[in-house]
């Protein structure tokens, strides 16, 4: 699960549906008689708490859960996420009536005329409500299909074993000059001894004037890990050619390439599944 699949929508339909559990414990009637000593809620109703309370609740975590899953399940033929939306719009319609007439059949009755809507159902409608729009909307407003926790920029990775500013034994510091000293002849001088020619004369095995040089055989480049975001939902494969997807990498989300096949990528996911990318076209380097 990658808590960076979520998006702003999603963060919506968190905050609505923890509101909707809290408007559960609240009261589900008002009353203005003094005769109304206890006020019930929606645990005292097992149809309300079902429908509207816990219906919303249990489709926002269908919703969530789709996000955070790699493939998408489905029941019954259905995409979870879609029985989930479906389930928050069930709950919004139900909470609508229920406000509209509390009481049902019971509403006629002049002992209990003076009953209405309570605050659980009244904030339980308008969390219904903000709920569906968000688990509806999500995947069609851009302003909502923006990442929840944005992923931050990966610094580049410095070359294996070096360090910035460092120097080792044998190499001198950035802008030093090599200092002469034994076996090493000061700077613009060249001494002549054994083993070391004279001033004007060619070293042994050295090319003379003039002369061309061989061609250097082609070195091929080495291929260095990048991280990479993609720009929309894309698949990958597994290393052994298999052609069903193994996960799927989210725009708003840093992923490793850590080889390179033709132009395919080999990428690491954040939970460390590596898969084939084939479509690269537009990913953006880090």
């Amino acid at each position: 699960m990658n808590i960076r699949s979520l998006t702003r929508g999603d963060g919506v339909v968190i905050v609505a549906a923890v509101v909707l559990f809290i408007a559960s414990f609240l009261a589900t009637f008002s009353c203005d008689s003094d005769s109304c000593t206890s006020v019930p809620n929606a645990w005292d109703s097992l149809g309300l708490l079902m429908s509207v309370y816990l219906a919303g609740v249990i489709g926002a975590a269908l919703v969530i859960l789709t996000r955070l899953l790699p493939q998408p399940r489905k029941v019954l033929g259905l995409d979870l996420g879609q029985l989930g939306a479906a389930l928050t719009l069930f709950a919004a319609w139900t909470a609508l009536w229920t406000v509209l007439d509390p009481l049902g059949s019971f509403s006629d009755v002049q002992s209990v005329a003076s009953i209405g809507a309570g605050s659980g159902l009244v904030l339980g409608l308008v969390a219904a409500l903000v709920l569906a729009a968000a688990a509806l909307a999500s995947p069609l407003v851009p302003a909502l299909k923006g990442p929840l926790v944005p992923a931050p920029r990966p610094a580049r990775p410095q070359p294996y074993g070096q360090q910035q500013g460092q120097t080792g034994y044998g190499y001198p510091g950035t802008g030093q000059q090599q200092q002469p000293g034994y076996g090493y002849p000061g700077a613009g001088q060249q001494q002549p001894g054994y083993g070391y020619p004279g001033a004007g004369q060619p070293a042994a095995g050295q090319p003379q004037a003039g002369a061309t040089p061989p061609p250097a055989a082609a070195q091929p480049a080495e291929f260095a890990p990048f991280w990479f975001a993609v720009p929309v939902p894309r698949p990958i494969y597994g290393e052994d050619g298999t052609p069903t997807p193994i996960a799927e990498l989210t725009p708003g989300t840093w992923y490793l390439a850590v080889d390179q096949r033709g132009q395919d990528l080999v990428a690491q996911t954040q939970d460390g599944k590596r898969g084939v990318l084939r479509d690269t076209t537009g990913i953006q380097r880090g």
